[in-house]
């Protein structure tokens, strides 16, 4: 492992210390190692995908009360003290500010394959049994409701109304967990995706079959 790796492991660890769960740096450790994965198969800059497989959620928005640029002065300042050459910065922190599912579609058409690949790998780790527990996690965390039978979910919302919402967590399986199968760029992500997507179906089959008394 090279030093800008190494080093860049233990600046996320100690930034996010006491991070909510879903979100920390055991979070990031998937991503990284899923990303790394699925960069087997692709002609790509790893050492690209590897900066932004572990700086993508060094300040997620959410917890920024939606700042977006915040992840990006983080980052930019870091790679610099590390002597990371001027392209790569630029390359890292466009992947940081096009990844999440919330801004798909502002994202420019033709994406670089490095951002297929982190992007893949962090969709990943939101779904299947991870991205249940995740879930619940989060739904936790804000107070939301499991579920209502009288609330929808509220599908194709825009950017500011997913910001802003306040579901049921089971409704958020509906607004964005359940789409992620059919995002996926690489063929090894829509592979992984498969088995994680159909372990999410059986939940909420079985989610349903309890909250009914069945």
């Amino acid at each position: 492992m090279s030093n800008i790796i190494q080093n860049t492991k233990q600046f996320v660890k100690e930034k996010l210390e006491g991070a909510e769960a879903g979100h920390d740096w055991f979070h990031i450790d998937r991503v990284w190692k899923l990303s790394k994965k699925i960069a087997q198969a692709e002609d790509c800059n790893l050492e690209v995908v590897e900066l932004s497989a572990l700086l993508h959620d060094i300040a997620d928005p959410k917890f920024h009360n939606g700042d977006e640029t915040v992840a990006l002065k983080i980052s930019r300042e870091f790679l610099e003290s590390q002597n990371v050459e001027e392209e790569i910065i630029q390359q890292v922190l466009f992947i940081i500010q096009n990844i999440s599912f919330k801004n798909r579609n502002e994202v420019p058409a033709d994406l670089p394959i490095e951002l297929k690949i982190v992007q893949d790998a962090d969709r990943i780790d939101a779904i299947g049994a991870i991205g249940v527990a995740r879930t619940f996690n989060f739904g936790g965390f804000k107070n939301n409701l499991m579920y209502h039978p009288d609330i929808q979910p509220k599908l194709n919302m825009s950017k500011e109304e997913y910001k802003k919402s306040n579901g049921t967590t089971i409704n958020h399986f509906y607004e964005k967990l359940l789409l992620l199968k059919n995002l996926m760029n690489t063929n090894e992500g829509k592979k992984l995706a498969e088995e994680r997507h159909q372990f999410m179906l059986t939940f909420l089959d079985q989610f349903m079959k309890e909250w009914n008394v069945d």
